[in-house]
């Protein structure tokens, strides 16, 4: 499967299994293991969704947002759960405006879950660990 490195963005081909004890990028040998959320901005969104056969969860949010700021723990707590299962990322809405504009976010945080480079589901609100949790495991390969 095609897993993007979050730290050089370089397309990895990682053999599918049920665990990894270690999975190092062929390019910079950073853990693909890590399960930080990343930053995504303009200039890298297009070629993370694009490119990763992993289901891509995408927490759009604003730092002003108060549920924003109680779903943040919860969104990375939720990524541990899932390392070269699933890709968390997050889009600063006040930041990345064009990006917000383009898929349409009305009310932040929203979720956005995209497979094959295309949006498969979406959720506005702030969830907690669990249900993060849950609604990722619907989407993985």
């Amino acid at each position: 499967m095609r897993v993007v490195c979050k730290h050089c963005l370089s397309v990895n081909n990682v053999p599918k299994k049920e665990s990894y004890a270690k999975a190092n990028c062929g390019k910079c040998k950073n853990s693909l293991l890590d399960t930080r959320p990343m930053e995504l901005s303009h200039a890298n969104f297009d070629t993370v969704v694009a490119n990763s056969d992993l289901p891509v969860i995408v927490d759009f949010w604003a730092p002003w947002c108060g549920p924003c700021k109680m779903m943040a723990p919860n969104f990375a707590k939720s990524a541990t759960n899932f390392p070269l299962k699933a890709l968390f990322a997050k889009v600063n809405t006040e930041e990345e405006q064009h990006l917000g504009a383009r898929f349409g976010i009305r009310s932040i945080p929203t979720i956005i879950i995209f497979k094959e480079g295309k949006e498969v589901h979406r959720v506005s609100g702030a969830l907690d660990e669990a249900n993060l949790s849950r609604m990722v495991s619907q989407f993985l390969i």
